[in-house]
C-alpha cells in the first residue's frame, strides 16, 4: 500500500489507536501495571519471532499461553480496568450531563460558591492545630458507593460542623468527609488508595486515598496534613501541595 491508497479513515484509525495507548499510558504511569506491560509487550515480540522462525514446540508452548493471555490480562489489570472504566463513566456520563439538576445548578452556580467559603474557613482553622482531615467534593457523581462505606450525615456545611468531625478525638476523623449537593453527606468513609509511584515518600494515607478519589472519578479532595498542617488540593489525580486558605477558595471557586 502506497502513501496514495492512505485513506481518511485509516488517518481516523490510527489517531484513535494513538490516543487511547496514550490514556492507558497516563493511567497505568507509575504504577507497577507499567512493568508488567512492558514484560507482556517482550513475550509478544518473543512469540513472534518463534512464529517467524518457525520452531513449532516453542511455538506450541506459547501458542496454549496466548490462547488464555485475555483472561491473564483481565486477571492482572482488573484494577486498571475498572478504573479505566469509572473514568470513562465518569466524565462522559450523558445521564448527568444532560440532566435537569445539572441545568438548575449551574443556574445557581454563584450561590453554590457560598458554600466553599466554611470548607476553606474549616481548612484553615485545622492548619493551625495541625489536625488532619480529608475532603472529597464531588461535581456528578453521588459517589454512593463510598458514602455507603462511612456515616451518613446529611447535614449543611459549616466549618464548626466539619473540625468536630476531624476533632482527633472524634470516631469519624481517621475517614474522609463527602460533600455532594451543597450537603455534607457522609464522614469516616473509606476511599480507594492511589498505587501512582510518583506521589511522594513522604506524604501518608490521606494523601494517597485523595489522589486515589481523584483518580476514579471526577471529584476534587482537600487534605490538611497531620504532620506539617499544610494544604494539599487533589484533581483529575494531581496534586497541589503547600496550598494557601485564599489560593484554595480559588481552585474551589473553578470546580
Amino acid at each position: 500500500m502506497t502513501f496514495l491508497d492512505i485513506r481518511l479513515i485509516d488517518l481516523v484509525d490510527i489517531v484513535l489507536v494513538a490516543y487511547l495507548m496514550f490514556r492507558v499510558y497516563k493511567l497505568i504511569k507509575g504504577t507497577v501495571a507499567l512493568n508488567i506491560l512492558i514484560g507482556i509487550f517482550a513475550f509478544v515480540l518473543f512469540w513472534l519471532l518463534i512464529k517467524a522462525f518457525n520452531m513449532q514446540l516453542s511455538s506450541s508452548i506459547m501458542d496454549n499461553f496466548v490462547n488464555v493471555g485475555v483472561i491473564a490480562f483481565i486477571v492482572v489489570f482488573q484494577q486498571e480496568i475498572r478504573r479505566f472504566l469509572l473514568l470513562l463513566g465518569s466524565k462522559y456520563n450523558l445521564t448527568t450531563r444532560f440532566s435537569l439538576d445539572k441545568v438548575f445548578m449551574s443556574e445557581s452556580k454563584g450561590m453554590m460558591d457560598i458554600y466553599n467559603k466554611p470548607v476553606v474557613r474549616a481548612c484553615s482553622a485545622l492548619t493551625k492545630t495541625k489536625t488532619g482531615a480529608l475532603i472529597v467534593i464531588s461535581k456528578d457523581s453521588e459517589l454512593i458507593d463510598y458514602v455507603q462505606t462511612g456515616e451518613l450525615i446529611n447535614g449543611v456545611i459549616s466549618t464548626q460542623l466539619l473540625e468536630n468531625i476531624f476533632f482527633k478525638n472524634s470516631p469519624l476523623h481517621d475517614g474522609a468527609v463527602i460533600i455532594t449537593r451543597n450537603k455534607i453527606k457522609a464522614a469516616g468513609c473509606i476511599l480507594p488508595v492511589s498505587q501512582n509511584r510518583d506521589l511522594p515518600k513522604k506524604v501518608g494515607l490521606r494523601h494517597r486515598a485523595a489522589m486515589g478519589i481523584t483518580e476514579t472519578t471526577n471529584a476534587v479532595a482537600i487534605v490538611v496534613s497531620e504532620e506539617t498542617g499544610r494544604i494539599s488540593f487533589f484533581s483529575k489525580g494531581q496534586m497541589e501541595m503547600g496550598v494557601s486558605p485564599e489560593e484554595l477558595q480559588e481552585l474551589l471557586d473553578k470546580v
